[in-house]
Parts: structure tokens; C-alpha cells; sequence
């Protein structure tokens, strides 16, 4: 898939002046998403981050644009200046949205994602092999169905696990191609956790009602980064 490069509002990082994502509210997606908007009753648009990583001197921040009752487009965001300015690096994908985001070297890196309308279906993976600057979506199943990636993780270039959650089952895939194909392992009614997964990190999200804050970890405190204003739009 051809990355598009679409530059953001607001991107200089003041202080006290958080990075605001654009969203124009076209008529087609009022119309294709079944949105009721209007003046006197708009229908605010929020982004929701779900994960940071970073690649060099790369870092990707993922999530989704969402209504209050409907998921829009997801949402991927990469900076080279150490959070001053942001672009996107992939074309938003319609009702979607991406979660984790792990990269094994300085190339290669993966994030997962779902469509939601309104239940997570049809999972899929990003891949990359230059860093974060181009994506490629690989769907995990041919045909549609309800799930959605709970967690994967990556232990080289090319083995890998990953557990999608449907109901109260949990199947786990491998794979030995870096992602471009998987096959089942194991299908479980038993939570799962992944061997080697790594649970600290060095960048973590957090909001605070109105502001998403990407910190970096630091000695001995977190670093502030980037912020990133949680309403985006008011589509009318």
C-alpha cells in the first residue's frame, strides 16, 4: 500500500499547545457512517491513541479518529524531530483502528488493528521494512470475521505470535515469514499471555481528559514528548 504523507495541524509543540489532528467532516462520511449532525447538535470527533514505539530517530504514535458511538478512521503518526512536528505515514483506514506497535530493529516493525462497525472484525497487520517511513496492510484471515489482535510479539525478523481474542476464546497464530502469513498454534478458553512479550517500555501514553501526553521513560522520571488534543472536530 502506497503511504500518503498528510501534514497536521498545529504541529510546532509549544507550550500548552497540543497537536491537533485534522478532520474536515466531509459529507460523505456524515452521509456513510450514518452520523446525525447538525448546528444545533454537532457531533464531536475524538482521537484515541493506543501505542508509541520508535524506530531510530523515528517515532510512531497509533490509535483512531471516533465519534462518541462510532469509529471513523484509524490513525498512525510519526515524527523525526523528537515530537516538534507530525506526519502520517499511512492512509487512514475507513472504521478501523490500530493498537500495538513493535519494531525488532531499526527496519522492521509491525502494528495491529481491527475494523470496528461497531464490533471488532477482520484483524490485520502493518508491516514495514524500512524504519516506519511505508506500511503494507496484510489481512490475517481471507474471509471476514469477528476478533480482534490482543497481543502479539515479535522474538525476530521473521518468528512471531499473536492471540485474537473472539468471545471467550483465544486463539493463538505463529508465524515464520515476518507476518506476510500465519497458521494456528493454539486455540484456548484460557487467558494467554505470550512468552517474551515485554510489558515495560520505553514510551507510554496517558490522558488527562482533554490532552493525550506521550512521554519518554528517563532517569529516574518520564520525559514529556508531544501532546495531542483528544477533540479534533465538531462535524455539524
Amino acid at each position: 500500500m502506497k503511504a500518503a504523507l498528510v501534514l497536521l495541524a498545529g504541529c510546532t509543540l509549544l507550550a500548552q499547545s497540543p497537536v491537533k489532528v485534522e478532520y474536515a467532516c466531509p459529507p460523505e462520511d456524515i452521509d456513510g457512517f450514518g452520523l446525525s449532525c447538525s448546528p444545533e447538535d454537532p457531533c464531536p470527533v475524538f482521537l484515541e491513541l493506543t501505542s508509541a514505539d520508535s524506530a531510530a530517530a523515528r517515532i510512531l504514535v497509533s490509535g483512531n479518529l471516533h465519534t462518541e458511538r462510532t469509529t471513523l478512521y484509524s490513525i498512525l503518526l510519526a515524527s523525526e524531530d523528537g515530537g516538534k512536528t507530525w506526519t502520517e505515514p499511512l492512509k487512514r483506514i475507513r472504521a478501523a483502528s490500530l493498537e500495538q506497535i513493535q519494531f525488532f530493529d531499526t527496519s522492521t516493525g509491525w502494528i495491529s488493528g481491527q475494523v470496528i462497525e461497531p464490533l471488532p472484525k477482520d484483524p490485520f497487520m502493518l508491516l514495514t521494512s524500512d524504519g516506519g517511513k511505508t506500511w503494507r496492510q496484510k489481512p490475517l484471515f481471507e474471509e471476514s470475521r469477528f476478533g480482534s489482535v490482543a497481543q502479539f510479539w515479535f522474538e525476530s525478523k521473521t518468528a512471531g505470535e499473536l492471540v485474537i481474542d473472539h468471545a471467550s476464546k483465544h486463539e493463538v497464530f505463529q508465524t515464520n515469514t515476518g507476518g506476510e502469513s500465519w497458521e494456528v498454534k493454539e486455540v484456548t478458553t484460557e487467558p494467554v499471555r505470550l512468552k517474551g512479550r515485554r510489558d515495560e517500555s520505553v514510551w507510554r501514553l496517558r490522558a488527562d481528559g482533554k490532552t493525550f501526553h506521550l512521554e519518554r521513560r528517563g532517569s529516574p522520571a518520564w520525559e514529556p514528548v508531544a501532546q495531542f488534543a483528544i477533540h479534533v472536530a465538531d462535524c455539524k
